[in-house]
């Protein structure tokens, strides 16, 4: 096992930069999530760590050894792409046996490893079925397999879920926590699926642009995002937002105003805002409510999507540049065009700046 540095890592393709200077430590043994948009330079990032792109500049370290001018085959990782590149020909003992035999590892150690692996993915019972006898999740266990007998410092995860079907990806999420709680090992992992990241990561890295916009823990992120980009981007569904005017601001507390005249007040440390000031106003759509305690604004529904055990109600509001999104109960009878009132509870809301910068949630 080994901790991963990264220290002010940029990358370019010819003028076109990727990577635009990313520093982050990653602890042993830890569990780190990619997420973000495509072409945010989430993959580039993880193929740089690989030594699969090189670093335009910058220091990429594992463990105690500044891995730079390192192939990938010398770095001490293995890396599972997205798709299983299994060889069709051979079976799914051969696959994960055959890296180990290109190094001309004793063949009894390369049985202990394979079945140590098949064990722990619980695919003993496919070793003697070639690929095209497999079903997704069995072909990528294999590939993750094939990973595993190399026993690594740092395992790397590019997607690895984006081609099972979603009851196979729930699965698989199980089974890639369950086998990093076994395995113990750094796992750095890329997705665009934020439902993942909250569920897998020990810490999330939000990358936006080639730069990194956070990283903290998956309730961490969801609760206190740094900035608009993130707020948006992490939660599903994704955070209401709404342009206000700060009317009241103080270290205790702000009281903002909506188009319309209507003004809410809000749990944040706005001590550096002053009124006037143009903000963004956030909720997420579990904690707008159709009754309950909280300042009110009122909204129209444009449709609501049932869901079995709750519903979802989609709104318009003049100062949302999107749809409004509410988490109702599953029985809320609601027709398009008809007005809804909305409880906005000042200790969940949250509040950014005309730069998209949060203000600190009390």
């Amino acid at each position: 096992m080994a901790n991963v540095r990264l220290v002010d890592v940029k990358k370019a393709f010819g003028a076109v930069p990727v990577l635009k200077g990313v520093d982050l430590e990653i602890a042993d043994g830890e569990f780190i999530v990619f997420v973000g948009p495509s072409g945010c330079g989430k993959s580039t990032l993880l193929r740089t760590i690989a030594g699969l792109e090189e670093a335009t500049t910058g220091q990429v370290w594992i463990g105690d050894r500044m891995v730079n001018d390192l192939s990938p085959a010398d770095r001490g990782i293995a890396m599972v792409f997205q798709s299983y590149a299994l060889y069709p020909h051979m079976t799914a003992y051969q696959n994960m046996a055959f890296g180990l035999s290109l190094a001309k590892t004793d063949k009894a150690e390369i049985d202990r490893r394979v079945r140590a692996a098949a064990e722990a993915l619980s695919i003993t019972d496919y070793l003697d079925r070639k690929p095209k006898a497999m079903s997704g999740g069995q072909r990528q266990r294999v590939a993750i397999g094939r990973a595993i007998v190399r026993e690594p410092d740092v395992f790397l995860f590019d997607e690895p879920l984006s081609n099972l079907d979603a009851a196979l990806r729930v699965r698989m999420r199980y089974e890639f926590a369950r086998l990093h709680a076994e395995l113990k090992t750094t796992m750095i992992y890329v997705t665009h699926d934020q439902v993942e990241a909250m569920t897998l990561a020990d810490r999330i890295v939000v990358l936006n642009g080639g730069r990194i916009e956070q990283v903290g823990a998956p309730m961490e992120l969801y609760e206190h995002p740094a900035n608009l980009f993130v707020a948006g981007f992490i939660g599903s569904p994704k955070m209401n937002l709404l342009d206000v005017t700060m009317v009241e601001a103080s270290a205790t507390g702000a009281v903002v105003q909506i188009d319309g005249g209507q003004t809410l007040r809000v749990a944040v440390d706005a001590a550096s805002a002053r009124p006037g000031d143009k903000a963004t106003l956030g909720v997420r759509p579990e904690h707008l409510a159709l009754s309950g305690v909280g300042d009110t604004l009122q909204a129209q529904v444009m449709f609501v999507e049932t869901l079995g055990a709750a519903a979802l109600a989609h709104l318009t509001h003049p100062a949302a540049s999107d749809t409004l999104t509410v988490q109702a109960p599953a029985d809320l009878k609601a027709r398009p065009g008809q007005p809804l009132t909305l409880h906005v509870p000042a200790a969940q809301a949250h509040l950014f700046d005309a730069a998209g910068q949060a203000f600190r949630r009390l």
